[in-house]
């Protein structure tokens, strides 16, 4: 019995992030856990719940029966509520409740990953009782978890790993967003191009076509004559699309070429996940 091929590389990916994670905060005193994070509105000790709630979830352990305080008000809508669950159950619990708890989540998973032999195409559960292949779950968690990863290390001054095996599912998932965003969020022009280059640990240098319908495509080759041009590093690139810093506040970092209504579009649409 093993993973399937296909599924492996998440699988890597996950447990490169979720060691990572172990190490940041196995160390941390109590009163650490309570640093800021640049995920809105949540502490270290909420990323790190949230990551423990997504580990179980993929255990098919049940949801926590709870009911959330009338003060969070950065809640506002079902989803929000659905992932604050299993954070806001977890508030009081104490650094080393909340590193036991990482711990043997950790092992679960693990021995649960050994042992998985489903096809990628296995229909499991998703939030809110969605249904999701097992591929699309993996790789989702694999991207969410490295994100809380970033996350964690930018709260504590500890950068690194933008190269590592979550960072490359991370730019997959996030390249899989740029039509949709360019071509529909943003609304550019009809038969347009709008490239993005990308340095640092992760490079790439993409161009988003949108056709005479308006439909969005991702390409690797340049465009000649693009409507916009986009020049960034890879953090500043992840953080833009996770919600984690704005334009106006990356403006040193972020060089943008074109129409500024449509450099002003896109930007505003950017976000893709938060």
């Amino acid at each position: 019995m093993s993973l399937h091929p296909t599924l492996q590389p998440y699988a890597d990916a996950w447990t490169h992030s979720i060691e990572a994670i172990s190490e940041l905060v196995q160390p941390l005193a109590e009163g650490e856990w309570n640093q800021r994070t640049p995920c809105p509105s949540w502490s270290v000790r909420d990323v790190v719940s949230h990551v423990i709630g997504l580990d179980c979830e993929m255990l098919g352990d049940p949801r926590p029966i709870h009911t959330l305080p009338r003060d969070l008000f950065h809640v506002t809508n079902d989803h929000q509520r659905y992932t604050e669950m299993q954070v806001d159950v977890r508030r009081h619990h104490t650094a080393p409740e909340m590193t036991s708890e990482l711990e043997y989540t950790v092992i679960r998973r693990n021995r649960q990953l050994r042992n998985d032999s489903r096809d990628p195409g296995t229909k499991v559960r998703g939030p809110l009782g969605t249904e999701l292949t097992l591929e699309e779950s993996m790789r989702t968690h694999a991207f969410n978890v490295w994100v809380h990863e970033q996350d964690l290390r930018a709260a504590l001054g500890r950068p690194g790993n933008l190269d590592s095996p979550g960072a490359h599912v991370a730019r997959d998932v996030l390249l899989a967003q740029l039509p949709r965003v360019i071509a529909e969020d943003a609304g550019a022009p009809r038969s347009s191009a709008i490239i993005f280059d990308v340095h640092g640990p992760v490079e790439f240098l993409r161009t988003v076509r949108v056709d005479i319908q308006g439909r969005g495509t991702l390409e690797t080759a340049p465009a000649l004559g693009p409507a916009a041009v986009f020049t960034l590093p890879w953090e500043t690139y992840v953080r833009l699309a996770c919600g984690r810093v704005t334009p106006e506040g990356v403006a040193d970092r972020l060089k943008a070429d074109g129409e500024p209504a449509l450099v002003e579009a896109i930007l505003a649409n950017f976000t893709v996940t938060n």
